[in-house]
């Protein structure tokens, strides 16, 4: 096929260019380069740029969309503003490209002439807010975000929405309630509802990825809103103290880039004229404090961490995803485990420049516009 990923030259649309190239698909990229998360320092224009078509292009272009868009046969949308904390003051910037972007593409399928024949979109477990849980006396519950209140105090559970004792976390299934907590989450439920919405009335088959953690080599080390992995290891590399929020046992669904290609791939080669949701993760949880030991551990390092009892509002306390619908549906099976992905995600970085650490800088931006307490 003629395949078009959108923020192809980014961390997860590198690596999955190169894999289409492999499987014979002609790749063409559209990606501005934004300078937030990799500018000119792209993993796909150093490795294979000679190999995929490159549009430096914006999409909330019209003109851009209409370049890429020619010939194209599949549409892979992953191009995003990505920062859950930064989401919530850069409203105006994240609605822009998350949405509107989306409805240009959207607008030029309904009303010109195209051969996609396949629309696959990056979702996000942001959408699903605190996910699944259990309570002991009212079942299966979807909590409503914490209370700033309960967080001040040090209590970072999450609570039942009926009678506010303590839940227990569940794995997360694509029939789970979505209500973001964030305005990025907010934004890729309008994404992923917009582009299956659309591509039923247009009789073309689409799929949503919801995506968990994706993290490997590769990946942006100097983007400080978001990727746990990059901004631990961006510090630890400057000797800077590790600075964890809450009570560092918050986590989240790690899951390493090569799977997430795998999926991804699957996605693109299904033959299903349907539209479809499909979570994309590990189906394990790890905390945070497990990842900033970890990647000491990796590095040989020595600096502090501190659990520092803060917290960012929109900050979800834990997800995992049941993986059940994408290995029926995709055959998909991740075959990397956490420890494994550490360790090759630690060496590739020991092998980067060392890049400066402005994290502080994106903590005193939340601070200011009073979402970090």
């Amino acid at each position: 096929m003629n395949i078009l990923i959108t923020g192809g030259a980014g961390f997860i649309g590198s690596n999955l260019a190169r894999a289409l190239v492999a499987r014979g698909h002609v790749v063409t990229v559209m990606d501005n380069l934004s300078p937030q998360i990799h500018g000119e320092d792209s993993p796909l224009l150093a490795t294979v740029a000679d190999r995929v078509r490159f549009l430096r292009g914006d999409v909330r272009n019209r003109n851009d969309w209409i370049a890429a868009l020619e010939g194209q046969n599949a549409v892979v949308h992953l191009a995003a503003e990505t920062g859950t904390g930064q989401s919530m003051y850069e409203i105006e910037r994240y609605v822009d490209v998350n949405i509107r972007g989306t409805a240009l593409l959207l607008d030029l399928l309904a009303n010109q002439p195209h051969s996609v024949r396949k629309l696959v979109v990056a979702s996000s477990r942001s959408i699903y807010g605190e996910g699944r849980y259990r309570c002991a006396a009212h079942g299966i519950v979807y909590p409503l975000a914490r209370e700033a209140a309960h967080m001040q105090a040090g209590d970072f559970h999450v609570k039942c929405p009926q009678c506010g004792t303590n839940a227990e976390l569940l794995a997360t299934t694509e029939d789970s309630r979505i209500h973001p907590s964030s305005l990025y989450g907010i934004t890729k439920q309008n994404q992923e509802q917009m582009i299956l919405t659309l591509a039923r009335s247009l009789n073309i088959p689409a799929i949503a990825l919801r995506y968990q953690n994706v993290y490997g080599p590769g990946q942006s080390l100097s983007n400080p809103y978001t990727g746990i992995l990059s901004i631990f290891s961006t510090r630890i590399k400057n000797g800077n103290e590790i600075v964890i929020f809450e009570d560092g046992e918050e986590s989240r669904d790690f899951v390493y880039i090569d799977d997430v290609v795998d999926a991804t791939v699957a996605g693109i080669e299904l033959e299903d004229p349907g539209q479809h949701v499909v979570n994309v993760g590990a189906g394990q949880r790890t905390s945070v404090l497990t990842v900033a030991r970890s990647l000491i551990e990796a590095y040989g390092a020595d600096v502090p961490v501190r659990v520092s009892g803060n917290f960012r509002l929109g900050d979800i306390r834990d997800n995992f995803a049941d993986i059940t619908a994408a290995h029926a549906l995709l055959g998909f099976k991740p075959k990397v485990d956490f420890a494994t992905g550490i360790r090759r995600f630690a060496a590739w970085v020991n092998g980067q420049a060392v890049r400066a650490d402005t994290y502080d800088q994106s903590i005193a931006e939340m601070k200011a516009k009073g979402l970090y307490k």
